[in-house]
Formats: C-alpha cells, sequence, structure tokens
C-alpha cells in the first residue's frame, strides 16, 4: 500500500533528512518550504501523514493543522517543534494535532511517530467507511429505523421516519423519544419499552398510527441492541407503513393479520371486520369461544386499535379467585375491611380507569359479584370493600367466556339482565378445527417465535407432520398447537419436525375412530364439526353423498337438537 507523507519546514536540511528517513522506510515523501506551496501539494496529493514546523516564513504549523480540518481529510498532523513548549503542545493538541517532535528529531522517534499516526489512520479509514456504509443502509431502508439507548434518549433515525413518524433528523439525536410526543397513538414508545425491559424482539402488527393524520397503518418491530458481552445498549425500532397494503387486504378479504390476531378463513375476516368498526366504539363486548381459541387476543385488539391504546388494558381471570377475593380485586378495599386487609388496596376496575379491563371467564362470577358487575356497567361506579365512598370511572368492558351464557341464564346461573349488557356486542370465536386452512399460517408464525426464544433454525415441518396437523382435531385449539409445536421443538435436534418430535395425542394411531357405519359415530362427527357436513365426513372419511344417505338412513338432522 502505496503511503504519502509531506514535510513542511522552512530548513532545506531537515526536509532532506526527515525525508531520507521516511524514504527508507519506503513511504513516498513530498516536501514544502512555506505555507502557500503546502497548500497547493495538499490540494494535488492526499497525503496519508503531515509533518509541520511550528514555525513557518510568514504563518505556522498551526495554519497547515487549521486547513487539514477545514478540508476535512483524514490525515494526521504531527508538529515539530524546536523550543517546545506546554502551551505550544497543548494548543497543537486541542486542535486536532496527533502528535508533535522536538528538533533536532531523531530517526527512531519519527519512525516511531509515523507508524502510529498510519495506523491511527487506518482505524479512522476504517471507522469513515463503516458509518459511510451505515449511513447509505441506514438511508436506503424505507422503513422508519428509530435508535435510542437504555433510557430512550434518541441516537439516531433515519430520513423515511420523518415520512412516516414525523421525526426530523437534523434536531431529534439526543432527546427523549417519549418527550416528543408522536402525532400517533404513542404505541411505538410502548413497544421500545418492552423491548428494553425484556431484551426480546417485540412486533406487533397492524397498529393504528395518527401520523401524518391519515388512517396511516403500521407494523411496529422492536429489538434489543447488545453488546457482545450481552450488555444492553439500547433498542432499534422499525415502523413499517403498511397502510396501502392492509386496505388492499381489506377489499379482497384477504387480511391475515389483525394485530397479533393470525388467519384467513371467512370467519375470521368477519371478526376482523368487527374488530375495525368496534375499536372507536365504546361499547360493552363479549368475546365467546372455546379455551384457545383467543379470547384474550381478541381483547387486546380491540384495546390497542381503539382511540385510547396508551391507557391501561387491565385482565382479570374470574374464574381463578374465590367472590370475596375477587370482589377486593376488581373494586380494591381499605385497610380493616376484612381479615386480612392490613392497607388499602386499588381495584382493577380503578387501575383501568380511562382504558379497558378485561374480564375472563365471566360466566364464572358469583349471583352477588354479577349484581355487583352490573351496577358498574350501568352506573360506571362503584365502593370499595369496607367503604361507603363512591369512586367513578370511565372504563370500558370486554368480557370472555367459553360457556353458553343464554344456557346459563336459562339455567338460572347466570343474570339475565348482565347477560343483555354485556352482549351489546357479541363475537364468537371459531374452533381451530373449523378455520384448518389457517393451520399452516399459525405454525409459520409459532416456528418463527420458538426459532427466536430457543435460538433454533428450525425451517420446516415433515409431509407427514402437515399431514397430522391437518387432520389432527385439536380440541384445545390455537393453545394446544402452539404447545404442540413447542413440545417438537424441545425433542427436535435438526431443522425439519418429524412425527416422532410430536406428542402421543397427535399422532394418527393414537387417535380414536369415529365408526361412519353406525348412528352414534354419526352423530359425534357431526357434534365435533359443529354440524359441517363437508368436515364431517372428513373425519367419517366418507363422501358427503355417503354421509347424507346414512343420515337419512338414520333419521338424523340438525333439527332433532
Amino acid at each position: 500500500m502505496t503511503i504519502n507523507v509531506l514535510i513542511v519546514d522552512d530548513e532545506e536540511n531537515i526536509c532532506f533528512t526527515l525525508g531520507r528517513f521516511l524514504r527508507d522506510e519506503g513511504y513516498i515523501v513530498a516536501t514544502a518550504e512555506d505555507f502557500d506551496t503546502a497548500l497547493v501539494k495538499i490540494q494535488e496529493v492526499a497525503f496519508d501523514l503531515v509533518f509541520a514546523d511550528i514555525l513557518l516564513k510568514g504563518h505556522t504549523g498551526i495554519d497547515i493543522l487549521k486547513a487539514v480540518n477545514q478540508k476535512n481529510l483524514n490525515c494526521p498532523v504531527i508538529m515539530i517543534t524546536g523550543v517546545p513548549t506546554v502551551e505550544t503542545a497543548s494548543e497543537a493538541v486541542r486542535l486536532g494535532a496527533f502528535d508533535y517532535l522536538p528538533k533536532p528529531v531523531l530517526q527512531e522517534d519519527l519512525l516511531k511517530a509515523t507508524k502510529a499516526a498510519i495506523r491511527h489512520k487506518e482505524l479512522m479509514d476504517e471507522k469513515i467507511r463503516y458509518k459511510s456504509n451505515m449511513e447509505a443502509i441506514f438511508s436506503s431502508v424505507k422503513e422508519a429505523l428509530i435508535c435510542v439507548d437504555r433510557e430512550l434518549n434518541i441516537i439516531d433515525v433515519n430520513t423515511s421516519a420523518e415520512k412516516i413518524c414525523g421525526i426530523m433528523r437534523n434536531t431529534c439525536r439526543g432527546k427523549s423519544f417519549a418527550a416528543l410526543k408522536p402525532a400517533c397513538s404513542g404505541r411505538c414508545i410502548r413497544v421500545l419499552q418492552e423491548t428494553i425491559a425484556s431484551k426480546k424482539t417485540v412486533e406487533y402488527t397492524q397498529v393504528p398510527c395518527g401520523f401524518p393524520n391519515k388512517n396511516q397503518v403500521v407494523t411496529l418491530t422492536a429489538s434489543p441492541l447488545l453488546a457482545p458481552n450481552s450488555e444492553l445498549m439500547g433498542g432499534l425500532l422499525t415502523v413499517r407503513d403498511q397502510t396501502r397494503l392492509f386496505a388492499l387486504e381489506r377489499d379482497l378479504k384477504l387480511r391475515r393479520t389483525c394485530h397479533n390476531i393470525i388467519g384467513k378463513n371467512e370467519k375470521l375476516q368477519e371478526i376482523f371486520s368487527l374488530i375495525d368498526t368496534l375499536a372507536d366504539v365504546k361499547t360493552t363486548v363479549l368475546i365467546s369461544g372455546e379455551s384457545g381459541t383467543g379470547k384474550e387476543l381478541v381483547a387486546e385488539a380491540l384495546h390497542f386499535k381503539g382511540a385510547n391504546p396508551d391507557k391501561p388494558l387491565v385482565k382479570v381471570n374470574c374464574s381463578a379467585l374465590s367472590e370475596n377475593l375477587l370482589e377486593s380485586e376488581l373494586f380494591g378495599h381499605i385497610k380493616g375491611a376484612f381479615s386480612g386487609a392490613i392497607k388499602d388496596r386499588v381495584g382493577r376496575f380503578e387501575l383501568a380507569n380511562g382504558g379497558t379491563i378485561f374480564l375472563d371467564e365471566v360466566g364464572e362470577m358469583s349471583p352477588r359479584m354479577q349484581l355487583r358487575l352490573l351496577r358498574v356497567l350501568q352506573e360506571q361506579e362503584f365502593e370499595k370493600v369496607g367503604d361507603s365512598t363512591t369512586i367513578k370511572v370511565d372504563v370500558r368492558v370486554i368480557a370472555a367466556t367459553n360457556l353458553n351464557l343464554l344456557e346459563e341464564v336459562n339455567a338460572g346461573r347466570f343474570r339475565k339482565d348482565l347477560y343483555y349488557r354485556l352482549k351489546v356486542v357479541e363475537i364468537r370465536l371459531p374452533l381451530l378445527q373449523q378455520r384448518k386452512e389457517d393451520i399452516p399460517l399459525l405454525v409459520d408464525h409459532f416456528v418463527s417465535v420458538f426459532n427466536k426464544q430457543f435460538g433454533r433454525q428450525v425451517k420446516m415441518l415433515s409431509q407427514n407432520v402437515q399431514k397430522a396437523f391437518m387432520n389432527y382435531p385439536w380440541p384445545g385449539n390455537i393453545r394446544e398447537l402452539q404447545h404442540t409445536i413447542e413440545h417438537a421443538f424441545i425433542l427436535c435436534r435438526t431443522d425439519v419436525i418429524e412425527l416422532e418430535h410430536l406428542p402421543r395425542e397427535v399422532l394418527p394411531e393414537n387417535r380414536p375412530q369415529l365408526n361412519p357405519g353406525t348412528k352414534n359415530g354419526i352423530l359425534q362427527a357431526l357434534e365435533k364439526t359443529r354440524w359441517n357436513i363437508t368436515e364431517a365426513a372428513k373425519e367419517l372419511n366418507v363422501s358427503r353423498q355417503n354421509l347424507y344417505r346414512k343420515m337419512k338412513y338414520y333419521k338424523i338432522s340438525r333439527s332433532r337438537d
């Protein structure tokens, strides 16, 4: 590699001596006897190192240093001085001199300083190239990129962030991302906070965004920035504008996600549209469906796609607590209200003020708790346990159940007035076996999730596993599918999941077979598939025409229920 060195000194013998020392080491050397000559040569040649005498005719070596700095040349400058002083050295270093050498300059000192300066230049060149490459990548990415430190202070953003998020690159560096109060819902701030807290990648799809005063829909992905020793340095937020894709999928009814809900099933498409409709309508919603069908995800979608996603979403499992504990959990209590109440407690309704409370398994509430809940729904007020002070709240209630609440009402186990108050709008979630076309999408999602979680590179499911998944009834629905894939990840040591990695109950040979020749077998298949003739025929391994004939023979019809 050719290295060009410039020596600037008005003493010819010094230029000659230093030049000889450097040429003997293979350096290409040019000399200049004054400031003006040096400037001309600096403009003509890209020097890798400059030696400049402090005292020049009419100028100083400091002037050479300033000229190099003004031209933004990545070229170390070493000062040569006949009368070295602390003041001279300090001024030279302050202005960016790499080093200084006292006269007379010894060959050993000259070569040592030269090697150090050239090494420094190589490192700086590498840093500049790296920064330029990163800048080119950073600027070319169409998604908004926002890089923050652990305190959410902005390190840098790309130009796309100006268009998508309204964050100006030239004014935002060093400022708190949270303090900028972006025009969107602020969900991006919470995504980064989740990533910083967990050191894991967090992603939310199809998030409504208010900038720039249009119905913008984005995908938010936040990833932790980790040092080689795994120390958390900050986070990187990617904001992908999917407004056009969202509108196209909606118009063509091809949406595959809604918030974190995945599926292309026709029933699910209707649910996606209903969620969009209800998101900004502050009404009570009842979500019904069997365990594992995704009721909690629907509640999250309703909240986070709504008008106040930055407000609390508080979740309560009503079946996990006794009546007294649930009352205290929902409404809070004051100190001394009951044995063990050693201090005041804020209830979940109060915590959810301004936001949403999600009451899971609401059908398990006792009659007394049902009455208290009815009052909150009607009056938006309650009292803490042991207190007579009325507390007003502004809370949206989303309830969920895996029971048939109408049957519970008819049996006298659930209040009719509360049922109709909860069921202003009902979202019924289908079983996984009723939306089998979604299984490949869900499998891809969970494989991606567990690849990240376990640090694996599983690429696919074998054809036998895919067939087994499509034929299995999934009584535990999506939750069972998720646990099945997690089980397979634990046992699998290759990049392909095989039948041997699945739980026993999922394997075809371990499933109870339905007998298509008996009335009971046909009824079981019909009940299992919610009277979907096509699916029931598949369960029985017969044609639809054959199933219809057998149903006619056994006088089986839906009306018999």
